[in-house]
């Protein structure tokens, strides 16, 4: 489903457009939907280069989304990290996000014995006053604050964002890149990369941003603790805004199913979620949440940022491969990735003839033969495999992209080294 928030104050299309993306979290599976999402607006719309934006923010997931594309890891490589799997850069590893949190487990075990004797001593004072709420509150404090070891996603960060002329730092990329979290302790949101907290690891602010409570244990920062950005805004496209950005992407994987739209589209859907218990209902309320947060924000950026666009894509309601799908399921990357890229052209598609005056005055314009291609699918339309590359090898390659950009900027044109790239035949779409 694509949603055009149009200017009221349009940008005047004689000034070059500053252009930003925002990505929301959901989890590995929401990873893979803004994955194939972005790789058809990389091969829909022309003049869009998906690294070179002016403003990247990302939160939870979408944090590691919006920081690859920061660090120029373009959609075609993000395909084989995610889905096909053949990256030979570095691969998605499945077990560090479900890896349990043992250290965690243990030090919130040391304190039963100290909260049992402060529970008794308690006790003993006031033998009639027993109260069962405060007694599961006690309880409660001695629970671990997360199921699972969010420190070997931030080594495996640190470990992508630190080779192959990557950066972890967000002084040194060459566009800025916003994470979000939110400041357990005072409930406010904090945008690591802005001024003041920009010091921060890129790998260490993608893991309190996707510190989801429960799931995950807080992240300590600067003696501060963080977690999950999505619960201050779903998206924190005002980030982007606030940046100065004209025209805004952004992407929310995780809606609600609607439950009757999508047995009438003939999907695998249940009567009533009831049925899938309390996992099913919880999902349910928390995605609600989400976009219904998000649909309230939608009005106040017409009014704030009357001369900036935004175009939202998220799935539609029928959309139940996106809701009974694990979220922490890698097994069906593949048709999930398949299925955000064929419905994003399907939107794009739709929308055509709104979207066109509008993309037009920020530069950009649809193509056409690739929205009308029927037999045209992710991973076919991935270019071949390039060869093995070194570290220094990729520093080269990156510092050649940087030549050209500045060729482009001198000459007022895509350089001929870049035009003859772009045009390389597509591999097989078999």
């Amino acid at each position: 489903m694509l949603v055009v928030k149009a200017a009221p104050k349009p940008h005047d299309p004689r000034k070059p457009s500053r252009i930003g993306l925002a990505v929301a979290g959901g989890g590995p599976i929401g990873g893979i939907y803004e994955v194939g999402a972005l790789r058809a607006l990389d091969e829909c719309v022309e003049g869009l280069d998906m690294n070179a934006l002016d403003v990247y923010v990302g939160v939870s997931s979408g944090a590691f989304v919006a920081a690859a594309l920061a660090n120029r890891l373009d959609t075609t490589e993000m395909c084989r990290v995610f889905i096909t799997g053949d990256s030979d850069q570095f691969r998605i590893r499945p077990e560090d996000f479900i890896r349990p949190a043992f250290y965690e487990y243990l030090r919130r075990l040391a304190g039963v014995p100290r909260m049992l004797l402060g529970w008794l001593g308690e006790l003993a004072r006031n033998p009639f006053d027993l109260r069962v709420a405060d007694s599961l509150l006690r309880i409660g404090s001695s629970l671990p604050t997360g199921l699972f070891d969010n420190e070997a996603i931030e080594r495996f960060l640190r470990e992508a964002f630190t080779t192959h002329g990557r950066s972890n730092d967000f002084r040194t990329l060459k566009r800025r890149l916003y994470i979000v979290a939110v400041e357990l302790d005072s409930g406010q949101a904090v945008r690591f990369g802005s001024a003041g907290h920009d010091d921060v690891p890129i790998s260490r602010a993608i893991e309190a941003s996707s510190a989801l409570p429960g799931l995950y244990p807080p992240v300590a920062i600067g003696g501060k603790y963080y977690v999950d950005g999505a619960l201050r805004h779903t998206l924190h496209a005002s980030v982007a805004l606030d940046a100065g950005a004209d025209l805004v992407f952004a992407i929310n994987p995780l809606v609600p199913v609607d439950t009757a739209q999508a047995r009438a589209r003939r999907k695998d859907s249940p009567t009533t979620l009831v049925e899938g218990g309390l996992p099913t209902i919880l999902s349910q309320t928390f995605r609600t949440l989400l976009q219904s947060r998000m649909q309230a924000s939608m009005p106040k950026y017409a009014s704030r940022y009357a001369g900036s666009d935004l175009l939202l894509l998220e799935p539609d309601g029928a959309d139940a491969e996106m809701f009974f799908t694990n979220v922490f399921s890698f097994h069906h990357r593949g048709r999930l990735a398949e299925h955000a890229y064929q419905r994003t052209r399907a939107d794009l598609r739709t929308h055509r003839a709104s979207l066109a005056p509008l993309l037009r005055r920020h530069g950009l314009r649809l193509r056409e033969d690739v929205l009308a291609d029927a037999d045209r699918t992710l991973v076919g339309g991935l270019a071949s495999k390039p060869p093995r590359r070194s570290v220094a090898t990729s520093q080269l390659h990156r510092a050649l992209d940087d030549l050209d950009a500045a060729l482009e900027r001198d000459a007022g044109k895509p350089h001929p080294r870049k035009l003859a790239t772009s045009r390389r035949a597509p591999a097989s779409r078999g």
